[in-house]
């Protein structure tokens, strides 16, 4: 069956771009980082987790060292309904709990090779989301569910040049996994709220890398920056939907589909300082590259022709983080931070796939040592973000009013082995 250029922008320009806003971007890489909001993380060289950083810092460790950390998240993410199309309602908009409660696992693996040369290895994620609408969802053209699930197999080399300044290489390769579905719900067709509008799933990889410098100011006190480039994801997967054939539609029938994903390019600066010999100061700037995502693409088929483009107005995104710790007595270190996110996304750009907004960050954490050679991290943190009130319009041209606010609660733990 021909797939047409306008049933195209009905089911494929459901497609949320905001789905890949800054909500879709992840820090939780450990629980010592988390337990200052992650700030210094470019510069402080407590825990192999490094790897996902900065990998100039392998060059401190002087014994290899494995780090094993799992971060539960728990999001509180709601929508209300302000207005609606008149075969609609405003209360029907209304649902708790759109975004699921999520587990990130990462493991990390550093070993000095001479007073030089290091290497490091980890797994983590820097990128992934889930939300979920009931499939009956009044304004199921905008919202259904969004899942995107990202690996991060990262291998790096450091190398200490001199007393002061120590320099790293890493090689990436990033596995994503990814599923879109939307239904019609209310509309005036007089379709099954239930139908599914689009269902698009698909799986692909690619490969990036990150350079890191770090610079020894004095003992205790040391800067760092970081960047890590940006990778192409070319999803590769199935394409469907149960519009009826008499409105062009495939009935289920399953295409072949591609979608162009761009994983932006990332950068830190951050600063430890040593206060006293119990006192410790950090503070990170990170800045995302979200520019380089002007639109997003779909294609159906063998067609070279994208079946739809939308022009997005992404910018560059900043965080902003200070923290601290504490040395409690010679086998516990305490630790607090804040920490500001400011979202890519603008006014003209809010969806409730994804709601997105700017976010206050406030940390706390410890370390115990167990023994010479084991210790344990903890953090939590508590994440505040702004109400948003916006309208967005579905690919029947029909209006939605919606209220949204977003908080979170992270715990994260973390063992430590020394060999």
């Amino acid at each position: 069956m021909k797939l047409t250029p306008s049933i195209l922008t009905v089911c494929i320009g459901v497609l949320p771009l905001n789905v890949f806003a800054a909500a879709f971007q992840l820090a939780e890489h450990s629980a010592t980082g988390l337990g200052r909001a992650f700030a210094g993380e470019a510069a402080i060289a407590d825990s192999a987790a490094v790897v996902a950083r900065n990998p100039a810092l392998m060059s401190l460790f002087k014994n290899a060292e494995l780090s094993i950390s799992g971060t539960y998240i728990s999001p509180d993410v709601s929508v209300v309904g302000e207005s609606a199309p008149a075969y609609s309602s405003a209360a029907a908009l209304d649902q708790d709990s759109i975004a699921p409660e999520a587990f990130i696992p990462a493991i990390y693996y550093v070993t000095p090779i001479n007073e030089k040369v290091a290497l490091g290895f980890g797994v983590f994620s820097n990128f992934g989301l889930a939300t979920e609408f009931s499939d009956d969802y009044a304004a199921g053209q905008l919202a259904g569910t969004s899942e995107i699930t990202t690996v991060n197999f990262n291998a790096s080399v450091s190398y200490q040049l001199n007393a002061n300044w120590s320099a790293g290489l890493g090689l990436n390769y990033i596995y994503a996994d990814a599923n879109l579905v939307r239904h019609f719900g209310d509309n005036p067709l007089g379709l099954p709220a239930q139908t599914e509008a689009v269902n698009l799933e698909g799986d692909d990889s690619g490969y990036g890398w990150n350079v890191g410098v770090a610079y020894e100011i004095a003992k205790g006190s040391r800067l760092g920056l970081q960047y890590r480039s940006k990778t192409t994801i070319n999803f590769d997967g199935d394409y469907s939907n149960q519009l009826p054939a008499a409105l062009g539609g495939l009935e289920g029938t399953v295409l072949p589909g591609t979608l162009e994903l761009e994983l932006p390019a990332t950068a830190e600066f951050s600063g430890v300082h040593l206060i006293d010999e119990q006192w410790t100061f950090n503070y990170s700037v990170v800045w995302t590259q979200w520019s380089s995502f002007e639109s997003l693409e779909a294609y159906v088929s063998s067609s070279e022709t994208p079946a739809f483009t939308k022009q997005e107005n992404f910018s560059n995104s900043f965080r902003y983080a200070i923290g601290g710790s504490y040395q409690l007595d010679k086998n516990t270190i305490l630790r607090a931070g804040v920490a500001y996110d400011t979202t890519p996304t603008d006014d003209g750009h809010l969806s409730i796939s994804i709601p997105d907004s700017n976010r206050k960050w406030l940390s706390v954490g410890a370390s115990y040592i167990l023994d010479e050679t084991s210790s344990v991290d903890m953090g939590f943190s508590v994440i505040k973000g702004s109400e948003q009130t916006f309208s967005e319009a579905d690919n029947l041209g029909s209006q939605w009013g919606f209220r949204t606010s977003g908080d979170a609660t992270i715990f994260s733990a973390q063992y430590n082995h020394k060999f």
